[in-house]
């Protein structure tokens, strides 16, 4: 699913014009995303959770020539999906 589907489905189901859900969209994942980048974490009753997780930096190696590659440090968005999804996908 992309961006413009859920827009066009929340449209739809809402009964709302596709420039409105689509403003509404856009507040919502700078919402998400300005959370995380504070290092906040954002929990969703019933959907999921998501936060932030610090990555070490550590060796690595390049796959093609096998030489030994210095990986930086770095933070990565994590979604753990909460009860109800995972049975939803489950069954």
């Amino acid at each position: 699913m992309t961006k413009a589907d859920l827009v066009e489905i929340v449209a739809r189901e809402a009964e709302m014009t596709k420039k409105d859900v689509e403003q509404l969209v856009e507040i919502i994942f700078e919402s998400i995303t300005g959370t995380l980048n504070r290092g906040e974490k954002i929990e969703l009753r019933g959907f999921g959770s998501f936060r932030v997780r610090e990555r070490s930096a550590r060796k690595g190696r390049n796959p093609k020539t096998g030489a030994p590659v210095d990986i930086p440090a770095k933070r990565v968005a994590y979604f753990k999906p909460g009860k109800d999804l995972k049975d939803i996908i489950n069954n």
